[in-house]
């Protein structure tokens, strides 16, 4: 005779909760506030301990974090789910409101003062987001192949994304962009996330060369070898997505015949700019993928004929958005990157001496409050968004390489969990986590060693202050929240 529901125990929360990703998180905190504390440290300071100190405060928002982390635990995992868009509608107005803030920090109306309190409103966003688009993707009927639910999802993100932009606080906003990769694992095409890929080859290649030319002194190198990619990815999708692979290989031949005919005639004959025969050749090529569309019904030549007419279209738009859309700052900060302008004094500074504090680190590093480049503040936000060169400098490479290791093992971590949930609301919302986890920690530490832009997000558990710390806890917590309630009988 089988036992009522009511009377069959259910597991506790407690027993229940991955311990692995709560002890990783811990060590993440005690590694990070000794971080706070090195990179805020003054020589002739006698306690660390202080509530007038960084390094003081930072232990409120730490023991905060643990009791906010154990308060959403309490809580039943269906609450999240219930009230997904209500959450999500509430920071949305919120958002909206920071927009009109009068007080400007450090050029960004993205805070709000309430006394002696700030209050970054983005930070926290972000599980909002994650929480409204699981709901959203976990409705009965839901096809991300359909175009239209795919755009309602990604309108979900990108909603959040313009109303930070709107508050000049560009870096939190492309952290929006990780959930792309959430969409990727539900399903996206991934031609979607090849285009992204692609449009970031032709910025960089494309801006870098502009101003290297050929041999004959007249065909730049970054146009003539972003159109060369164009006819060269446009031919490869013919044969990933048309299964046409001789027509592509024709397709492909006859480009690249063409373009070494001219190359020849304009280093022997006449000089002339090469790229109008690369432009020429876009040109006949897009017209021959329409024309093949039309007459055999074939959508796909068309997609592929978008894709090739979009990729002209937004390289040669790069260079206006660079120099007449992005800030002045923004545009410095990506020239000094692509190695357009040496500014180690202006706009690559912070880079420059982050780079000096984690070289002088060594293998085994200086030892706790033994830095010199931090402790005589030559890096500037160097216990918030450039805090991995304390890293660097105080524990080495092999301290380092520690911290990054804690950090993959709760990626890898998150990506378990994520796959065992039984529902896709949870599996969607554990990967939003581990995609935003991703996102500030490739950036924040590849900005720090000059890889990657500096667009000014903290490294997550590491960077000194409430919001980011609050936010990444509710981020996580949740997940382990929705997590541990996996195996919980309904009634």
């Amino acid at each position: 005779m089988e036992r009522p529901i009511d009377n069959v125990r259910q597991p506790s929360v407690l027993g229940s909760l991955d311990w692995w990703t709560v002890a990783i998180y811990l060590a993440l905190l005690i590694f990070g506030w000794f971080s706070v504390c090195g990179a805020s440290y003054t020589y002739g300071e006698n306690d660390i301990f202080s509530l007038a100190t960084r390094s003081g405060m930072q232990i409120i928002w730490i023991a905060t974090s643990i009791v906010l982390g154990f308060v959403i635990l309490m809580l039943d995992d269906r609450f999240y789910d219930t009230f997904s868009y209500i959450i999500y509608g509430a920071f949305l107005l919120l958002l909206f409101a920071t927009i009109f803030n009068p007080h400007t920090i450090k050029g960004s109306r993205s805070w709000l003062v309430l006394g002696p309190l700030r209050m970054q409103p983005a930070e926290f966003a972000k599980f909002a987001t994650a929480l409204a688009v699981a709901k959203f993707m976990s409705t009965y009927g839901f096809d991300i192949h359909k175009w239209k639910h795919f755009a309602v999802a990604a309108g979900i993100v990108i909603l959040p994304m313009l109303e930070i932009i709107a508050q000049r606080e560009t870096g939190s906003a492309l952290v929006y962009l990780s959930f792309f990769l959430m969409f990727y694992r539900e399903g996206m095409p991934g031609s979607i996330l090849f285009t992204a890929v692609a449009m970031v080859v032709y910025f960089v290649v494309g801006i870098k060369y502009e101003q290297v030319f050929l041999w004959d002194g007249h065909t730049s190198v970054g146009k003539f070898v972003v159109l060369l990619l164009v006819q060269a990815f446009t031919s490869g999708m013919i044969w990933v997505y048309c299964k046409q692979k001789l027509q592509a290989l024709q397709v492909m031949g006859i480009m690249v015949a063409v373009t070494i005919a001219a190359i020849l005639f304009s280093f022997f004959v006449i000089h002339f700019d090469v790229v109008y025969v690369q432009l020429a050749i876009c040109a006949v090529m897009i017209g021959y993928l329409i024309f093949v569309a039309i007459s055999a019904q074939w959508k796909n030549y068309l997609y592929i004929a978008c894709f090739a007419v979009g990729s002209i279209a937004f390289f040669y738009s790069a260079d206006f958005v660079l120099n007449d859309v992005m800030e002045p700052h923004q545009r410095v900060r990506i020239n000094v990157l692509l190695g357009l302008d040496e500014d180690p004094a202006g706009a690559g500074y912070n880079v420059h001496q982050s780079e000096i504090a984690i070289g002088s680190g060594g293998l085994a590093g200086k030892g706790f409050l033994n830095g010199t480049q931090t402790k005589l503040k030559f890096v500037p936000e160097q216990d918030t968004d450039f805090i991995f060169c304390t890293v660097g400098e105080e524990e080495g490479f092999l301290g380092s390489a520690g911290v990054l290791c804690l950090f993959l093992a709760l990626i890898l971590r998150l990506i378990k969990l994520a796959e065992r949930q039984p529902f896709r609301f949870g599996r969607v919302y554990g990967y939003c986590v581990l995609s935003v986890f991703l996102f500030h920690v490739f950036i924040n530490v590849g900005m720090v060693l000059g890889l990657t832009p500096v667009i000014g997000i903290p490294l997550p558990f590491f960077s000194y202050g409430g919001s980011s710390l609050w936010g990444f806890t509710i981020l996580l917590f949740i997940f382990l929240r929705i997590d541990a309630g996996r195996n919980l009988i309904r009634n």
